[in-house]
């Protein structure tokens, strides 16, 4: 359906005859967008879009109705700065009106920000009501996770080993069809134990840069790529996995998990070629597997069985990581590792993405959240249309330098292609 069919779904706008007036939903849609400063087509197919232009979409739908209550759940998960401060302009706008919103956010700076008054539930139960200025961020945190938590982030002192994945002058066409790469020819070398951060607004290109490597666009990729010093050229998801690459997707629902299935089949679904050998799905070992990565993720559900659909978000993602993780990954691409989980499940990613290269395995992470990208990245490399502009050295790294790097300005240090 096209991004105007969406936003006026069930309130489609028709004439005394009954005939629909598209071009009058068009304009009012046209108007809605520009209200968020969503560049987008209202007669183009929303399935065109990212997961980021998507979330703007649903905004401006809520927005469509004029309510004069609106419930927004985490509305900025998979928005980037600027869309953000937008989205924040538009509800300063809606509360003058006098709408009375109800924004639901695991995020403390956006939390303290624009809202009022701050209510607390944890697994299901209240815990509190205070006014924005007489709750203290220390007492918030412990309402949110029933326990004292620095909202600070740690990242070991890693110790990189030999380069394990290697590109150059990698390459990956559009997807939509566009005349311009996605990715046009970055060139980088990642170590065991290294986290190597991707900066970049909506449409730099490190998304599709982390999917080309999975192989998610199939064998349409150029230029060079090496695993462990084997050249390695990306086909399929099934491929990169064989030889060591897995990715965590920016959104679990519809490509990292499947809902319907048990946590236990879930977390064995990209392993199940070593725990099936002759073809033969050996249910024992699954199990064992399943039951070791809840126990190392601390991934809460009463039962294994249980559905991934009755789990909350922080433990649907240690799942989904759990999935990654069980097909023993050399290369662990972290697309929005956090995103839509609370504080506690956080810090526990951010334990574990410790953990984890502590035993040599190498991550490339991409986040929205700039204190994760500069506390957890070893080395940050800024993308601008497909293209690498800056890379800094961990410590070298500012918000203000790696987003104007991230807008097209060079700032950190040379980067040769």
């Amino acid at each position: 359906m096209t991004v105007s069919d969406n936003i006026f779904l069930a309130r489609e706008q028709a004439g005394p005859a009954g005939w629909l007036r598209f071009h009058r939903e068009r304009e009012a849609c046209a108007a809605l967008l520009d209200r968020l400063g969503v560049p987008v087509k209202p007669g183009a197919p929303v399935g065109a879009y990212s997961i980021g232009v998507q979330q703007s979409i649903e905004i401006a739908k809520a927005l469509a109705f004029e309510a004069r209550i609106l419930v927004m759940d985490e509305p900025t998960s998979a928005l980037t700065e600027p869309e953000v401060e937008r989205l924040f302009e538009v509800i300063a706008s809606l509360k003058r009106a006098g709408c009375g919103i109800i924004y639901i956010s695991h995020k403390m700076e956006e939390i303290y920000r624009i809202a009022d008054r701050i209510t607390v539930l944890r697994d299901g139960r209240y815990i509190g009501t205070e006014d924005r200025d007489r709750l203290p961020r220390e007492t918030l945190v412990k309402w949110m996770i029933g326990r004292p938590m620095s909202e600070q982030i740690f990242r070991d002192a890693p110790a990189p080993g030999a380069p394990v994945l290697e590109l150059k002058d990698f390459s990956v066409p559009d997807p939509a069809g566009r005349p311009r790469p996605a990715v046009d020819r970055v060139s980088f070398s990642l170590r065991r134990g290294e986290i190597l951060g991707l900066a970049g607004l909506q449409g730099s290109g490190a998304e599709v840069l982390v999917n080309g490597l999975y192989g998610v666009y199939g064998r349409i990729t150029g230029g060079e790529v090496r695993v462990d010093g084997a050249p390695y050229r990306p086909g399929s998801p099934a491929h990169a996995l064989r030889q060591g690459i897995a990715l965590l997707s920016n959104d679990r629902k519809r490509e990292g998990l499947v809902p319907s299935m048990s946590v236990t089949h879930n977390i064995s679904l990209a392993a199940l070629p070593r725990l099936s050998p002759g073809g033969l799905l050996r249910e024992g070992l699954e199990r064992q597997a399943a039951e070791a990565r809840k126990k190392a993720l601390n991934i809460r559900v009463a039962a294994l069985t249980r559905e991934v659909a009755t789990l909350s978000g922080g433990n649907q993602q240690k799942v989904a990581l759990a999935k990654c993780l069980e097909a023993q990954p050399r290369v662990l691409l972290l697309n929005e590792p956090t995103r839509g989980v609370d504080v506690g499940a956080k810090h526990d990613i951010y334990a574990l993405m410790n953990a984890w290269t502590a035993s040599g395995i190498a991550l490339v992470l991409i986040t929205s959240e700039m204190p994760e990208l500069l506390a957890l990245s070893d080395r940050i490399l800024a993308l601008h249309q497909g293209r690498v502009t800056a890379a800094f050295d961990r410590g070298a790294a500012t918000p203000e330098a790696v987003l104007a790097a991230s807008m097209g300005s060079v700032k950190g240090n040379d980067y040769e292609r």
